[in-house]
């Protein structure tokens, strides 16, 4: 009998996904002479598109031409700090008044410091400027492969393993990437209109917490005991609430978001924010820095989630996973409206025990809540997966790929990349970045690999497009507006292809 309701389960999300596929966004249901110009201009971009990915060797220059120009919504799954290049934050060195240890290659901000080292002549400095190493090319290339993943790929030296190598590049720009926010978040945006991005949904900043011994101790001792350690978070958020310190922290924070986002939503652009907590930390502090996050979204509309960072394999973060994933539970029960996008499964066989990758997902959905999950790197692991799978299809929970990322710090790629699980069964997902920055790419490459790599028709990738609005945190209003502003750009978009199309010769 259970043979049989998992496949009919399966068969059934696969038909719903076919259907799903098949069906070309609503506006394009046109009966006027002008849209059956726009449908035939679709039917050629259709036919350009498959015509290049046709064959054993995609092609993927005039793929990249093809998605650069194409447009792609959103990017969901975005952090703000791993986003800019590693020579924006050199450039503000200079900004800050800081400079580069010649040797760690670390940030040193000590300004007394900073000033004897500018006194000294070039060649006798262990500190450099932002010009200084733009000056020498060596230590700006081992700059670029501390702060990034430059050069990871075919460099012959014995380096760190990925993940730590990903993980590391923060400790290094840190610092920088906590000052001039407005100018952060202006480039982000230019680049992102420059490819045909209509939206970013960030993980913008880390909400405030504090520390609590008691609470910690407490929480370990609760983890399994949920009405204990309910009881026990509703006690200690019943005296946050009240505490004057712990509540200006918040509204310093969001003054500092809306701050920073002035000016960036225009006619052609629109980002709002996450808030998040760091799974590394105590957890006191993850739990305050949580309410905090929820209640910073209650008072500030820019911010329209919350979210869970860090290193999902590191020892910290896979013994609290359950606790967290209660404290979510928690604090939606309190906070119904807030969404809640996680990071759930950003593992692969090896980084854990076997048993530890059969959980994540499920906990972040059937315990947390999850409005959307990010990454899911480990789904076909999971005892549950059917479940999840079927729980994903029928209340439209979409899932966040992330290709780049994934084979760089999990070695998670092609036919292993869980992608094909999530195609075949119907799955709600998004294409995006992660942290373009550190692995140095963009949303274009990502559909670039998708489409070489897996090969979906063009109605599937402009459902991708289309999704990355539809499964926003965005408020239904904003979702039609920027679904509209979507279906403008397809048109010219794909009239544009349609000319470009017709110069093709007839053998190519």
């Amino acid at each position: 009998m259970q043979k049989r309701l998992t496949s009919s389960l399966l068969s059934a999300a696969v038909a719903a996904s076919i259907a799903a596929i098949a069906a070309a966004p609503a506006a394009n249901a046109r009966p006027t002479a002008q849209n059956a110009t726009r449908n035939a201009n679709e039917a050629a971009t259709a036919r350009h598109y498959a015509a290049l990915i046709a064959g054993a060797e995609p092609k993927t220059a005039e793929l990249t031409l093809f998605f650069t120009q194409m447009p792609k919504g959103g990017d969901l799954h975005h952090h703000y700090s791993g986003a800019l290049y590693a020579e924006t934050y050199v450039n503000w060195l200079d900004k800050q008044g800081w400079c580069v240890d010649k040797t760690s290659y670390k940030i040193v901000t000590d300004k007394a410091a900073v000033a004897a080292e500018k006194a000294k002549p070039l060649e006798g400095r262990s500190c450099l400027s932002s010009a200084d190493v733009y000056a020498d090319d060596y230590t700006w290339r081992e700059l670029l492969q501390r702060w990034s993943s430059k050069d990871f790929n075919n460099h012959s030296e014995t380096q760190a393993p990925p993940d730590r190598q990903f993980f590391q590049t923060f400790l290094y720009f840190g610092p920088v990437s906590n000052t001039n926010f407005h100018e952060g978040l202006l480039e982000i945006k230019n680049r992102a209109i420059q490819e045909n991005v209509g939206y970013i949904e960030t993980m913008f900043k880390m909400s405030p917490f504090v520390a609590n011994p008691q609470f910690d101790a407490d929480a370990w001792n609760n983890a399994r005991d949920d009405a204990a350690l309910d009881a026990q978070m509703r006690a200690w958020m019943q005296q946050l609430d009240g505490d004057a310190k712990f509540n200006g922290a918040i509204a310093d924070f969001t003054a500092r978001i809306d701050e920073a986002a002035a000016g960036i939503d225009d006619e052609q652009f629109t980002m709002r924010y996450q808030t998040y907590v760091l799974r590394l930390l105590n957890p006191s502090q993850v739990f305050s820095s949580m309410l905090a996050g929820f209640k910073a979204a209650t008072k500030d509309s820019k911010i329209v989630g919350v979210n869970i960072v860090g290193q999902e394999s590191q020892k910290v973060s896979m013994r609290d996973y359950t606790l967290h994933m209660k404290m979510f539970r928690f604090l939606k029960s309190i906070y119904p409206n807030v969404k809640i996008d996680l990071h759930a499964g950003e593992l692969a066989l090896g980084d854990v025990p076997p048993e530890d990758l059969q959980f994540h997902i499920d906990q972040a959905l059937n315990i947390a809540g999850a409005n959307r999950i990010g990454h899911g790197v480990d789904l076909a692991h999971e005892t549950n997966v059917v479940g999840i799978m079927k729980e994903m299809h029928d209340k439209d929970i979409a899932i966040e790929i992330n290709l780049t990322s994934n084979a760089f710090i999990n070695g998670v790629q092609g036919q292993n990349h869980p992608v094909t699980l999530v195609r075949r069964y119907g799955v709600p997902y998004v294409i995006s970045t992660d942290d373009a920055g550190v692995t140095r790419h963009n949303l274009s490459n990502e559909y670039v690999l998708f489409a070489s790599r897996y090969k979906p028709s063009y109605a599937e990738l402009k459902k991708a497009s289309y999704n990355s609005i539809r499964y926003s945190f965005l408020p239904e209003a904003d979702k039609s507006r920027l679904m509209r502003q979507l279906d403008g750009r397809f048109a010219k978009f794909e009239a544009e292809i349609a000319g470009l199309d017709h110069m093709r010769p007839a053998n190519n």
